[in-house]
């Protein structure tokens, strides 16, 4: 499978908090078409050095990435190594910077592969696949009040204004405190679809009822850019960043048996 993509937008701004505490990978003026993974982080809310997290779990993923994937696909075990490297580099920058205790961040990664597009998230940023405003994949944030849901103890309704809204299960730390990515890989994918990475900001301005609206009724990328950055830039007290990733084409790859057969029945 050869997937084509167009030129991906992406967006990361501080929203109403004195910092941005989100990282995304690679910055928006370094993408082209050709690029191959996608990070956006949010360094949770509260935490110390929050910024520093996120930027350095894009910085170690992605070096893990460009220096050890040797294959079409990354495996759920590669992203697992992957993990664990970017774990010890913050332990060691913790170890040269103890004021940095306790830092933390969220992440989704999506990487476009031979055979189709690798997903993983940690934390509740949250990767969406759109097709004709429809979603098609959604990653299941790891929050308290998703739990809450699954378990029938309160009602999405419920979690929309739950206070303990942003408390999060699972976070990038250290090797102290280990996490695990749920990994999706995603075959299902057509000319036309997009795939959309955000933080929670995004979502304080966004049910996903309204981001389905916003990919159905708008058809360029920029477009939907724009539309969400403006209503973000009104309504969310928090950091907001995504990537915007449109699929262009999708080709079946043809092994070279079959080539060679269909040249020998050409002249049948």
């Amino acid at each position: 499978m050869n997937i084509t993509i167009g030129k991906p937008c992406a967006i990361s701004e501080k929203g109403c908090r004195q910092n941005n505490e989100d990282s995304i990978y690679p910055l928006p003026e370094a993408v082209s078409a050709n690029q191959k993974l996608f990070l956006v982080c949010d360094g949770v809310g509260g935490a110390e050095k929050g910024e520093i997290a996120s930027a350095l779990a894009c910085e170690y993923f992605q070096t893990y990435f460009s220096s050890m994937l040797d294959k079409d696909e990354p495996t759920p075990e590669f992203i697992h190594k992957a993990l664990r490297y970017t774990e010890a580099n913050f332990d060691n920058y913790i170890l040269q910077h103890p004021e940095a205790t306790g830092m933390a961040t969220t992440l989704t990664m999506l990487h476009i592969g031979k055979s189709g597009i690798t997903l993983a998230h940690i934390g509740d940023s949250r990767i969406y696949q759109f097709r004709n405003g429809k979603i098609i994949n959604r990653t299941e944030d790891h929050s308290l009040v998703n739990s809450l849901v699954k378990l029938g103890q309160i009602s999405p309704e419920e979690a929309a204004h739950h206070p303990q809204k942003n408390v999060i299960t699972r976070a990038i730390h250290g090797t102290s405190q280990s996490t695990s990515a749920d990994v999706m890989f995603v075959d299902d994918i057509r000319p036309g679809d997009y795939f959309f990475m955000c933080t929670d900001g995004v979502l304080e301005s966004f049910s996903d009822e309204e981001l389905s609206s916003v990919f159905r009724e708008k058809t360029a990328s920029e477009v939907i850019k724009d539309t969400i950055m403006e209503s973000c830039n009104s309504k969310t007290r928090d950091n907001f960043s995504f990537y915007i990733i449109p699929i262009q084409n999708v080709q079946e790859t043809v092994g070279v048996k079959q080539n060679i057969l269909s040249f020998f029945y050409s002249f049948v």
